[in-house]
């Protein structure tokens, strides 16, 4: 019997932040029931399709999942048991934001058998929070943590979000520290990324306000890395307390198979990889008439495969193992790439030994010039 990760996508929330160019919509209330019938028809379909299949983790994410009711997320979880046979002990994940939840909201999702809880708090400092458009408090993102702890939740994740326009590293560092001080089993550390079209973009186009510098972003970077010591830095961009290592974003950054559900959501399952329609009342509407959701699909040829493989596995701190690398591809990676990572090594981006390959702690700062010396090799 296969076994993917399952991501459920849910492209609501109540207000779009100034920085988001995700598929997420505000004001949409009135689809919240027809896309959770819509959700769970597309669940069944694949279900269906793919039986017998496991799921190994289960993820909320979206936009805001938990401006749905409980009975909807409930009717959405009971259709993930009813398509697919679920692993015991599988990571169930569900992304939050402070102030859409309270504390009976958090015990019923524990109650659902939601155990973990990924908090979007971006930020504890509430200027830099209004910039970003988030609607809570740095005290409010603190309740909420409380309240996940109170709700009996044992691993939690923490959102935040540094380079931001203004910042600097002393307000990044009593960001951070204030983070720690709370004590979640994981964290996630992104750097902005101003997105063409976005509010924040258009306000630093017209000169409102500035860009970070990469050599701020980068001592930002490096400051997480030295105030997170306790934690393990697993993935670039990840934090975690040993054994918390997020499950389902482990199936991602070691190209595995994963579905995904709802509206924009992208499937990655057998070589091949498809992705929904994007607008929630196109993917409703496709549902109800008995139609696929698919907007679109390709074949991963195995030169792409191998990229890919390589881009997300580099980016994980134990790296890409030669042995598994052979026993996926049927290549030698030293023999494939035998030049580019030479060339990397003298460059001190990555570093090569008996087991594998992985980036060096420059290399993390400059991931993208490693990537890109694995570009799609001809078949051969």
């Amino acid at each position: 019997m296969g076994s993917v990760s399952l991501y459920i996508h849910i492209p609501f929330c109540e207000a779009k932040c100034a920085y988001c160019d995700f598929n997420s919509h505000a004001g949409l209330e009135r689809l919240y029931d027809d896309y959770v019938d819509a959700l769970v028809e597309e669940m069944a379909i694949a279900g269906g399709r793919f039986s017998p299949l496991r799921g190994r983790t289960i993820y909320l994410g979206g936009g805001t999942p938990t401006v749905l009711g409980l009975q909807q997320l409930k009717r959405i979880l009971e259709g993930c048991v009813q398509a697919f046979v679920i692993d015991e002990g599988a990571e169930v994940c569900c992304e939050a934001n402070p102030g859409t939840v309270d504390l009976r909201y958090l015990e019923s999702l524990r109650h659902l058998g939601v155990g973990r809880l990924s908090l979007g708090v971006q930020s504890l400092q509430d200027d830099e929070l209004q910039l970003l458009g988030r609607l809570h408090t740095s005290a409010q993102a603190r309740e909420a943590y409380e309240m996940a702890r109170l709700a009996g939740f044992e691993n939690v994740n923490l959102d935040l979000i540094y380079a931001l326009p203004g910042q600097t590293l002393k307000r990044w560092r009593a960001t951070l520290e204030g983070a720690i001080a709370l004590g979640p089993e994981h964290l996630s550390l992104y750097p902005l990324s101003l997105e063409e079209g976005t509010p924040l973009w258009r306000r630093v186009q017209r000169g409102e306000v500035r860009a970070t510098e990469d050599e701020l972003a980068a001592e930002m970077y490096l400051l997480a890395e030295e105030l997170l010591e306790a934690y393990g830095h697993y993935e670039i961009s990840n934090w975690a307390k040993p054994g918390y290592e997020s499950r389902h974003n482990l199936t991602y950054w070691r190209n595995e198979g994963y579905l995904g559900f709802g509206a924009g959501a992208h499937s990655y399952y057998e070589r091949r990889r498809s992705w929904n329609v994007a607008w929630p009342e196109d993917y409703i509407c496709r549902l109800k008439a008995g139609e696929s959701a698919r907007e679109g699909e390709e074949v991963i040829e195995t030169p792409l495969e191998i990229a890919e493989t390589l881009f997300m596995g580099l980016r994980l701190s134990e790296g890409v193992e030669f042995e598994g690398f052979q026993h996926r591809f049927g290549r030698d990676l030293s023999t494939l790439y035998g030049p580019q990572l030479g060339e990397l090594v003298a460059w001190g981006l990555l570093e090569v030994n008996g087991r594998g390959i992985r980036l060096t702690p420059r290399g993390r700062l400059l991931g993208n010039e490693v990537f890109e010396k694995f570009l799609p090799l001809e078949p051969g």
